[in-house]
């Protein structure tokens, strides 16, 4: 398992630097990344029923997202927030170059599962954030969500 290179992938909320500081102290932002052969979906169910970021395996497609270095230690930390989400090794292209990094995954897909908007805010915010291709970050924009609150 990559996780020893620290190195993480998040493409989710996780993309917003305070939402993965506040989980993972440690987190250092590396840089964008994108990793090739998977497609974003939001089709993990999550605890609040609502859909959730998801990788699936589509040829010719690519995900944007950002490596984190974390701390050997924090990831049973992260593995407590990616619940029904299991640990995978990927390859990523950062900074021109191919590099090994842990991301998440699940199998829990629900087609048609819509995420709340303000989930879908975090998605974005991280995108901008991290200077994220225009392209994608228009395409994050563009995904319909369901109106509601964080936490409640």
């Amino acid at each position: 398992m990559t996780e020893s290179t620290g190195l993480y992938f998040a493409y989710g909320s996780n993309l917003r630097t305070t939402r993965m500081v506040q989980r993972v102290p440690s987190a250092v932002t590396v840089g964008a990344a994108r990793l090739a052969g998977h497609e974003l979906r939001i089709d993990k169910r999550g605890r609040d029923g609502s859909a959730k970021a998801n990788l699936a395996a589509a040829p010719g497609e690519h995900v944007w997202g950002v490596i984190y270095r974390i701390g050997p230690t924090d990831w049973r930390v992260l593995d407590r927030f990616e619940g029904g989400y299991v640990r995978c090794s990927v390859v990523v292209e950062l900074n021109g170059a191919a590099a090994g990094a842990t991301t998440y995954q699940s199998d829990q897909r629900v087609p048609g599962l819509l995420a709340f908007d303000w989930y879908l805010a975090h998605l974005c915010s991280g995108a901008r954030e991290h200077a994220l291709p225009s392209d994608w970050c228009a395409r994050l924009e563009a995904l319909s969500g369901l109106p509601g609150t964080e936490g409640a």
